[in-house]
């Protein structure tokens, strides 16, 4: 279905108006116009967003399976991360950053302020009409660009339910004016993420990828869309999904071993199905996560290099977080003396805990560290805080905007935080968990109270009949939470 713009074209310079009164498409095939639907369906006119005079340039920065105690600066010491942790000495550490336990969860969360009972379709989807940041900040008069990984057109394979092949958005679609990712359309053709990559740009693949490295290409084509809008008069808005450090674990092109080595060319999935998968096709190799994380922090320190060069670090709002926790494959030293084995996929503090560091300087405190609750659908209240738009009449946002907290200010930490998860990974495992947890305790809408002071590991649930004083009193204080939230 062909999609409308807003209410406001005659006056409003959002990327869909500006483009339909040219006559004219933005870059890449297949363009839509952005819907501009809010609650029951009544359409909402761009013409409502709020601007201040001066507004930050943001760019938000995903990486994929990297837990919170993978960064030098949150105490992880398997890993040298120098530029993150630079990153923290000149900005904001957070102690409490907190998504969903895999990636197509966390992704659709981040990218629409809501939480999954509202708007999650299946794995490797997010659905076709949703409003993503990338339409609210063009929409508001921002360059946008996505560049790095995208997986949420289509993500099963031609043998297992067919049926939600095709069922996603496509990338023409997402909102942004420029486009270079990775796993744009099929999975069975979406080719390697790391070397000798498939990308496609801007409505073509790229021919030129071979000896490359995927997220060199993303990181350099930010730069180059940066370098391209720096000094037009309009801000810019740029989303960095990493592919790095996802599976298939391989070599970095700072390995010794990336010279001679040779992707296959799915080697994720390709064209083989889940069977053949489980007959042992699937094989990396997780000693290569080190040189995958350290390359990570790598390419981000470019990054910021490169906006310090351009005189941008001051006028540039740059967050960086994780999408789940790391793989449980890996384990990793913290604090020189515990050794933590990710959690991806899980419920518990191993799959939802994540590192969130941000910077600004001169807006945000150097060098500052904040243990307040926040969770996945506070990323687009904060963003829209800082550049000065208000939410579009209608759109729904579950998120608490915590970029007081950025500028020093108290803000309104929460008292608690609520997860939604549907587990519906690559089989298709359907189900909901739903939990709620505040500084010390986590509840589960089944009944099962964790103690986070003593048990992060959720190894000792404690069930309504066992409650002492202190445990009554936490199930008090959050089971009603879950009648409200999806009242």
């Amino acid at each position: 279905m062909d999609r409308p713009c807003c209410l406001n074209c005659d006056g409003c310079d959002c990327n869909d108006c500006r483009h339909s009164r040219e006559g004219g498409n933005p870059v890449g095939a297949g363009f839509k116009p952005a819907i501009r639907f809010g609650v029951g369906g009544d359409m909402v006119s761009c013409g409502r967003i709020a601007m201040s005079d001066k507004r930050p340039n943001v760019i938000m920065i995903m990486s994929d399976d990297l837990g919170y105690e993978c960064i030098g600066v949150n105490g992880g010491t398997s890993y040298a991360t120098p530029r993150l942790d630079e990153m923290a000495a000149n900005g904001m550490r957070f102690d409490e950053g907190h998504v969903l336990p895999l990636c197509t969860p966390t992704r659709v969360a981040l990218m629409t302020g809501k939480h999954n009972f509202r708007n999650y379709i299946g794995f490797g989807l997010i659905a076709p009409d949703e409003v993503t940041f990338g339409h609210l900040f063009s929409d508001a008069g921002y360059n946008t660009c996505i560049s790095g990984k995208w997986q949420l057109y289509s993500y099963n394979p031609p043998d297992e339910m067919p049926e939600m092949r095709n069922k996603g958005q496509q990338i023409e679609d997402a909102g942004f004016d420029e486009y270079c990712v990775w796993h744009a359309h099929q999975t069975e053709d979406k080719g390697s993420r790391y070397k000798d990559p498939i990308i496609y740009e801007n409505g073509k693949y790229q021919d030129d990828t071979d000896g490359k490295y995927g997220d060199d290409i993303f990181c350099d084509y930010i730069m180059d869309f940066v370098d391209r809008n720096k000094d037009n008069d309009k801000p810019f808005f740029v989303y960095w999904p990493m592919a790095l450090t996802h599976k298939p674990h391989e070599p970095s092109p700072d390995s010794p071993e990336f010279a001679d080595f040779e992707p296959p060319p799915n080697k994720t999935l390709g064209g083989r199905t889940w069977a053949e998968l489980e007959d042992g096709a699937f094989e990396d190799d997780p000693r290569f996560y080190k040189d995958m994380v350290e390359y990570h922090d790598k390419l981000i320190g470019r990054l910021l290099d490169y906006l310090e060069a351009e005189g941008l670090s001051e006028d540039t709002l740059v967050i960086y977080t994780g999408d789940n926790g790391s793989p449980h494959d890996v384990c990793s030293m913290y604090h020189e003396h515990n050794e933590i084995c990710g959690g991806k996929g899980k419920t518990n503090d191993r799959g939802t805990h994540v590192p969130l560091i941000v910077q600004q300087p001169g807006t945000v405190p150097a060098g500052s560290v904040n243990d307040d609750l926040i969770d996945v659908t506070d990323f687009l209240p904060t963003m829209l805080d800082a550049a000065g738009v208000d939410t579009p009449e209608g759109y729904v946002i579950d998120g608490e905007s915590f970029y007081p907290q950025l500028k020093g200010e108290t803000g309104k930490p929460k008292d608690w935080i609520f997860f939604h998860f549907e587990p519906m990974n690559a089989r298709n495992t359907t189900g909901q968990i739903r939990f709620v947890r505040d500084r010390n305790w986590k509840l589960y809408e089944t009944g099962q109270l964790y103690d986070m002071n003593s048990d992060l590991d959720e190894e000792l649930p404690i069930f309504e009949t066992e409650d002492g004083p202190e445990a009554a009193a936490a199930r008090a204080k959050l089971k009603p939470i879950f009648a409200e939230m999806v009242a």
